[in-house]
């Protein structure tokens, strides 16, 4: 029983208690009272009538006139007139059958009041005649006693509802801090950090300071811990200078995105070098270098930063890389990074000059493969002169169709449910199954290959089709789950949460299969939770509760920049393999790791690792606290 309906009983048995007890004391004394005035009016009516008879000199008739004419004249129940030895010698009694006022039999028999005889002597001087008693009506009391009963029952009602109204007031004073004090109890249970109005109630004040110290002291050490984290991550994969991704963990960017079947599985890398950068460091100065390299850096930064996805690092002195994903944003030219750096070395003086080399890259391409033909064409460009640029034209080729004819052929794949989920285990640290990460193929053309989301996300993102695509790939892996018992884990695209009937839909069909529902793993890219937090936080808010779990995935880079990280409600991080990768050979790498388990663990979180492909890592990733691991190194016994 909740304490405010405690305390709403208590209220409701001491209003009760005192409103009977109150009406039982009036009650008593009221009975008593008129059980009283009938005793002293018997009494004098007798006195005044023995007085009246002893004038009559013992003449039984005249005394019995008498006797008559004072049983007409009032309200009695008896007159008896006996005589020395007892014998009734005249006697008045009131018809039973008279009606009077109407009280309630239940209630004169609940509540009988006495009518006492009085008794005087009747004399003819010293000689005893006998005795009278007189009885006086008893339902006069009675109809008294019934209409002061009724309006005392009317007063203490009204009185009782004042109290009732007042009461609510001060419950709903005692509710209201009670009520925001749960609500911060279970704020933390979400993972969520709030403050509350410290209550005027001396005790619920001193508790909700205590709750508020406590969420202060949480939130201040996640502070702490994000960014000891962001240190860490800047120490382990940025250049110290530029701030840039440093040549290790570029390649690293590289060689996930050239794995990746999902985005859209092709881009453009850039080169970029500072010609003669020691001739430039020895007539301009090492502080003037230094403030080229981060003006370039800069710059490369600014021209990438709408395209999604994109990366950009220092490879080593003077040769600075862009790594751009083709997405709905047109990927700027490389001539464009040649203007735009050679109008700003003018505006700033700096008298150094740059070389662009650029070429396409595919899904599937080595990363050795795409960097030689990125040097290849650097060398091509310095070879021309200053701010010269030379792309390297991709050897592959495919064939070019328009919007509606893709649209067709998705469209025609999720009719026939041409899909196929993919099945990659996740294991724990013990090598127990996790659950199988399921990315969606789909056979675009009948009879064809099933093919992986880097071939079509890209359009399926233009033509509106990723929410009904996602949704296509929970049903099957619900299906899977409800056949062989297995968790399935699915990744959401972004865009389907702008869909805003997706998650509906997708509620609506977990709840038709909360068994299968339980064992449903549901993931979206950190890059979600960064631009689109509300929705994500609306996802588990809606999907949690059926045991559904949600989670990030490809996450790292940015996780101690996602402001309010702990209110997402998330249940699990997967580290994105940039990340996770050689962390066996790579100190830094490793403290970074460990830093980010560290911090989302403090936050109540799974943490696993994407992309393993290196044996070694697998037990380094499980010192630094990760829970599970996924990748080609990882095989099911």
């Amino acid at each position: 029983m909740s304490l405010i309906r405690q305390i709403w009983l208590l209220l409701l048995a001491t209003l009760l208690m005192a409103f009977l007890g109150s009406f039982g004391v009036w009650m008593v004394s009221a009975r008593s009272y008129l059980e009283t005035q009938l005793r002293l009016k018997n009494a004098d009516n007798a006195q005044s009538l023995a007085l009246s008879l002893s004038q009559q000199k013992g003449d039984v008739p005249s005394m019995s006139v008498a006797i008559q004419a004072m049983f007409d004249t009032g309200f009695y129940k008896r007159i008896s007139l006996k005589d020395v030895s007892g014998r009734v010698v005249f006697a008045r009694e009131a018809d039973p059958s008279i009606e009077r006022e109407q009280v309630p039999h239940w209630f004169e028999n609940l509540v009988p009041v006495e009518s006492a005889p009085g008794v005087a002597q009747v004399s003819d001087g010293w000689r005893a005649v006998g005795q009278v008693e007189v009885v006086s009506q008893s339902e006069f009391a009675h109809e008294q006693l019934w209409q002061g009963s009724l309006k005392t029952l009317s007063l203490l009602a009204g009185l009782g509802a004042v109290s009732g109204f007042i009461a609510t007031f001060g419950v709903r004073g005692i509710r209201r801090p009670l009520n925001a004090t749960v609500g911060q109890a279970q704020a933390l249970m979400e993972r969520r950090f709030i403050t509350v109005e410290e209550p005027r109630v001396p005790e619920l004040a001193r508790l909700s300071r205590a709750m508020n110290a406590v969420v202060v002291r949480l939130k201040s050490q996640y502070d702490e811990q994000a960014n000891m984290v962001e240190q860490l991550r800047q120490q382990a994969h940025c250049d110290a200078l530029t701030g840039l991704s440093h040549r290790r963990h570029f390649v690293a960017q590289l060689g996930a995105a050239l794995e990746s079947e999902e985005g859209s599985g092709s881009g453009v890398l850039y080169l970029v070098r500072v010609v003669d950068l020691g001739g430039v460091n020895r007539s301009l100065g090492h502080r003037v270098t230094d403030h080229l390299l981060q003006k370039l850096a800069q710059i490369l930064q600014e021209i990438s930063s709408g395209v999604s996805g994109a990366s950009t690092g220092r490879l080593n002195g003077g040769d600075f890389a862009v790594c751009l994903t083709h997405s709905d944003v047109p990927v700027p030219q490389a001539e464009y990074y040649a203007d735009a750096i050679r109008r700003a070395f003018s505006e700033q003086a700096l008298t150094a000059s740059v070389v662009v080399g650029a070429t396409p890259w595919r899904r599937g391409q080595s990363v050795q493969q795409v960097l030689a033909a990125a040097d290849s064409a650097l060398a091509r460009a310095e070879s021309r002169g200053a701010f010269a640029v030379e792309v390297v034209a991709s050897d592959s080729a495919e064939p070019v169709m328009g919007e509606d004819q893709w649209r067709r052929r998705l469209t025609s794949a999720l009719a026939e449910r041409r899909m196929q989920l993919m099945r990659y285990p996740l294991l724990n640290r013990q090598g127990a199954l996790v659950h199988h990460e399921c990315p969606a193929r789909l056979q675009l053309d009948v009879g064809g290959a099933f093919e992986p989301a880097a071939d079509w996300l890209p359009m399926a993102l233009r033509c509106g089709l990723t929410s009904q695509i996602d949704e296509a790939a929970v049903d099957m892996a619900l299906t899977q789950v409800a056949a062989d018992g297995q968790a399935r884990g699915v990744n959401l695209a972004p865009a389907s949460l702008l869909d805003s009937t997706f998650v509906p839909r997708l509620r609506a069909r977990l709840m038709a299969s909360p068994d299968a529902a339980a064992r449903l793993w549901l993931e979206v890219a950190e890059s979600a939770a960064m631009e689109h937090f509300e929705l994500v936080r609306e996802l588990c808010k809606q999907l949690r509760p059926l045991g559904t779990q949600i989670g990030l995935e490809h996450a790292g880079e940015r996780l101690s920049r996602i402001e309010f990280l702990f209110e997402l409600g998330l249940d699990y991080v997967k580290l994105d393999a940039s990340v996770a990768k050689g962390v066996a050979q790579d100190a830094a790498r490793l403290a970074f790791v460990s830093a980010t388990a560290g911090m989302l663990h403090g936050l109540g979180l799974q943490v696993y690792a994407e992309g393993i492909s290196d044996p070694q890592d697998i037990p380094a990733l499980h010192e630094c606290g990760v829970d599970g691991v996924t990748g080609p190194a990882v095989k099911t016994a």
